[in-house]
């Protein structure tokens, strides 16, 4: 027997008991106000009538899909995104409700009795939103500190839909910085190159820095400076003129205008005990390793970006697909200052 409802201008009402144990208590849909009524949603109400689970009046006028539709689409912002998701979600078996408080998350997955698996929320978006690090960081630090998981789902223009496991993550490996003896190296167009056969093999062997050119060394930009740094390189001109490095990174900046914030980003890595590589053929500026390149491949996909960041959702799609397809996890390190923190989107199959 199909479920009866009411409409009543933003909301329905639903008042036969048997009903509302089949929806409430079962599936978990609808608010139980205190007289024993349930009240559900204008988007719950689409999906029941969608579903064909609930016959709905309005002053004895029955009222079909595409009526209810149309109200709803007048009186829920984002209505097509929302609902694509709720029922998508749904109908995957997973109890969510709405949210009504927030504008920045869309629904909660209702947590079972007895159930281990911490809460969740849901976020949903249109592919043609725009994704921003600042919100993305807030939500996170939000629902983390209420022991929530937070879910981001994007919905395409075909009504396909993507879903991210969005956290803050802390990056740790058991790579430990070595000593190595002091030598020079010489700046080109667009690396360094280290002469010195000694500091070369070291370099190489025992922390994977740069890679063999001939029969020396090639160093990235930001290789070289983390080792000017650590006072293991001095960085010469093809003349042999010494650079200091505020003049080093003069120069760098003119092919790599981020140099200053790779370099941050690189050297906290470092000091996690991670080895760092480019990862421009991945599309990402770092791929790391927790442990020694020969036991285990890059785990992690690593994008620099600063505060105030926006991509449109494409190019994200895109970074986190491709690092899923090659068994890493795709990781945004958000520069705000002196702090980076490390952001996690990882693919989800709800």
């Amino acid at each position: 027997m199909d479920i009866s409802g009411e409409l009543i201008n933003d909301y329905i009402l639903v008042k036969k008991a048997s009903d509302i144990g089949r929806l409430y208590d079962k599936s978990h849909i609808g608010t139980l106000l205190p007289s024993n009524i349930l009240r559900l949603s204008l988007l719950e109400g689409v999906f029941l009538l969608d579903e064909k689970k609930m016959i709905l009046h309005q002053n004895k006028k029955q009222i079909q899909f595409s009526s209810l539709l149309k109200h709803a689409v007048q009186h829920i912002p984002e209505f097509e995104t929302k609902y694509l998701v709720y029922k998508d979600l749904r109908n995957r078996g997973h109890a969510i409700t709405p949210v009504d408080d927030a504008t920045t998350v869309s629904f909660r997955k209702v947590t079972q009795k007895n159930e281990n698996a911490k809460s969740c929320v849901i976020a949903a978006y249109s592919e043609r939103d725009i994704l921003d690090i600042e919100v993305t960081k807030q939500l996170i630090h939000h629902y983390a500190t209420r022991n929530n998981a937070l879910w981001f789902a994007l919905v395409d223009e075909e009504g396909d839909l993507t879903y991210y496991d969005i956290s803050t993550v802390t990056l740790t490996g058991n790579i430990f910085q070595q000593k190595y003896p002091k030598g020079a190296g010489v700046l080109l167009k667009n690396r360094l190159i280290v002469f010195d056969k000694k500091l070369s093999d070291q370099l190489l062997q025992k922390e994977f820095f740069g890679k063999p050119f001939g029969e020396t060394l090639q160093l990235s930009f930001v290789e070289g400076l983390y080792l000017l740094e650590k006072n293991v390189l001095e960085i010469q001109t093809t003349d042999g003129k010494n650079l200091s490095e505020e003049r080093c990174i003069r120069l760098m900046q003119i092919l790599q205008p981020d140099i200053v914030q790779r370099l941050m980003v690189f050297k906290d890595l470092k000091q996690r005990g991670l080895l760092v590589k480019t990862g421009f053929k991945f599309g990402a500026h770092f791929r790391a390793y927790s442990k020694h390149p020969e036991a285990t491949h890059a785990e992690y996909l690593i994008h620099v970006i600063e505060k105030g960041f926006t991509s449109i959702w494409a190019e994200v799609s895109r970074a986190v697909r491709l690092a899923h397809s090659v068994n890493k996890e795709f990781i945004f390190a958000c520069i705000d200052g002196t702090t980076i923190d490390y952001i996690r989107f990882g693919r989800l199959r709800p």
